[in-house]
């Protein structure tokens, strides 16, 4: 028998044998989880926030990435494979995804007997707010979702206070090395306007870095996020690396955005809107307004 039909006969076996112990396929069972596989660093998010740590089977092989919002809280959580082996073999009662898996995880896995908490995409704020109480639901975890939610709300109500300098709202660009910016219907542009900055950018989704523009004319600040460390982006070419931008970000005041706080579009937004907010607030010509960016 080749490897691969091997394999695939082994795991069909063994979530056969799963199955006939197992609760009802597909159904979330009620209660807190007891063990938790995450499968994806997107769903590594949401269970260190919404579950115990002591609760945690295992959780992805990037929770403590540098592009993982909860790098630090990850850390000494085993990490593992999202392989149906692997994740079977721990005996999960709950396993949680975005994508992690490949396409026929979450079937398989339920197929298995296992309840699977699939984590949505938010393209706006009320968006996160659905996809944090469905993740704190299936989690078994209500009140810790509607504690994370309202933690949440009120860092937003306090963003969104009205500034006691009367000056009007700032104009902001978002900006990502990849070399596009962010328009009208993205998260991105409502994070900007929680934050009291009126968008830059006038075309709508994710439009390339307006260049001409910026030519002749300036936002108030630049709002740049990054994966990683920003020496990762260093000799890349996009818009992003044009002397223009690279100027403007050089003298102009920005707002440097840790990315893991808006990829998987989860309660990490809110770290993004304080920091836009108080990036926003400082007189341009405060000392140590801006947080240094790397020369051209």
């Amino acid at each position: 028998m080749r490897p691969g039909a091997f394999r695939a006969a082994a795991r069909a076996c063994l979530a056969a044998c799963l199955a006939g112990c197992a609760p009802e396929p597909g159904v979330v069972a009620e209660g807190a989880a007891e063990r938790v596989v995450s499968l994806d660093v997107c769903a590594d998010q949401f269970v260190v926030e919404l579950v115990g740590r002591e609760r945690i089977a295992a959780l992805s092989p990037d929770a403590t990435k540098d592009f993982s919002m909860v790098r630090e809280r990850a850390r000494g959580i085993r990490q593992m494979r999202p392989t149906a082996e692997e994740v079977l073999a721990l005996g999960p009662d709950r396993i949680v995804r975005s994508h992690g898996g490949g396409p026929n995880a979450a079937r398989f896995f339920r197929r298995a007997g296992v309840p699977v908490v699939q984590i949505g995409f938010a393209g706006d704020l009320a968006g996160v707010r659905e996809v944090i109480t469905a993740a704190a639901e299936g989690l078994g975890a209500p009140e810790r979702g509607a504690a994370l939610l309202a933690a949440m709300d009120a860092r937003l109500a306090r963003a969104a206070a009205p500034d006691a300098s009367g000056r009007g709202w700032p104009s902001g660009l978002y900006l990502v090395p990849g070399g596009v910016s962010a328009g009208s219907g993205t998260l991105p542009d409502e994070l900007l306007r929680a934050a009291g900055i009126a968008n830059f950018e006038t075309r709508s989704g994710y439009p390339p870095i307006p260049l001409e523009r910026l030519a002749y004319q300036q936002p108030d600040l630049y709002a740049v996020a990054f994966l990683g460390s920003t020496a990762a982006y260093e000799g890349s070419w996009s818009a992003f690396n044009h002397r223009i931008v690279r100027e403007r970000l050089r003298t102009g005041r920005v707002a440097l955005l840790d990315g893991s706080w808006m990829a998987c579009a989860g309660p990490g937004v809110v770290e993004a809107v304080a920091v836009l907010r108080r990036v926003a607030r400082q007189v341009p010509d405060e000392p140590g307004g801006s947080p240094p960016f790397p020369a051209p």
